[in-house]
């Protein structure tokens, strides 16, 4: 059973609109989230419904366990199921480590790894009624390479934590028809840091190709795939 039904956080700009806009060209209904950026989202769920798909646009700070929780269930009750859930949302902090402040800190943890956590434990039990479900989780392209990083340590901390949050779930419910997979996008068009010295393509991945990678783990030919990383980087960290 194929649920073409789809919750990606932080959709309402950036990677999460280009992951939304792929999945809806192909025939997804979109549960679009956002926690500040209303216009955009509104005008968005406008744009997916010119494509045929039912859109729906949620407001919630994942941060928060219960609106987290509140997130998925209403992206479930509007949708009619949830299929797939993408995990996008987080932020991204770059500073020497002896600048960091506990807030820093706590910035990344809360919207890259807590955030990721909170949803992913309300959907699992939808997708295990449904005997169907694909999690995708966006990670960082190097962090299961445990490289130290100086100047985003928390950030690359929490996406490791991500990281080894997917391959757990990713363990636990294969048995009910779940996977759980990670794109580890590099340096995207829109990325803070642009470090093209380097990247052995010497361009910037755009945000359709994370979309498409996205993509790729929601196919049937993908189905017997679970708990791995797929790096969207350009030859970046090799």
């Amino acid at each position: 059973m194929k649920l073409k039904t789809a919750l990606v956080t932080g959709s309402a700009k950036g990677i999460g609109r280009g992951i939304a806009l792929e999945l809806a060209r192909n025939g997804y209904d979109i549960a679009i989230h956002y926690r500040k950026s209303k216009s955009e989202a509104e005008a968005f769920k406008l744009e997916l419904e010119a494509l045929g798909v039912k859109a729906v646009a949620l407001q919630a700070d994942v941060t928060k366990p219960l609106e987290a929780e509140k997130l998925v269930q209403d992206a479930a009750s509007n949708l009619g199921a949830l299929g797939v859930l993408v995990n996008n949302v987080g932020d991204y902090t770059r500073k020497p480590l002896s600048d960091l402040e506990i807030s820093d800190w706590n910035l990344m943890m809360d919207t890259n790894l807590n955030a990721t956590f909170y949803t992913c434990r309300t959907a699992i039990p939808i997708m295990r009624t449904q005997k169907f479900g694909r999690i995708v989780n966006i990670g960082f392209a190097g962090a299961q390479n445990l490289v130290s990083r100086a100047t985003i340590t928390p950030y690359a901390i929490a996406k490791t934590g991500v990281l080894l949050l997917t391959k757990a779930i990713a363990k636990s419910e294969a048995e009910h028809g779940i996977t759980a997979n990670l794109v580890a996008p590099g340096v995207i068009e829109n990325s803070i840091s642009q470090p093209l010295d380097q990247i052995p393509m010497k361009r910037l991945g755009t945000t359709l190709e994370v979309a498409q990678a996205v993509l790729f783990y929601l196919q049937e030919s993908s189905d017997y795939i679970t708990g791995q990383t797929l790096e969207v980087a350009g030859g970046w960290n090799l």
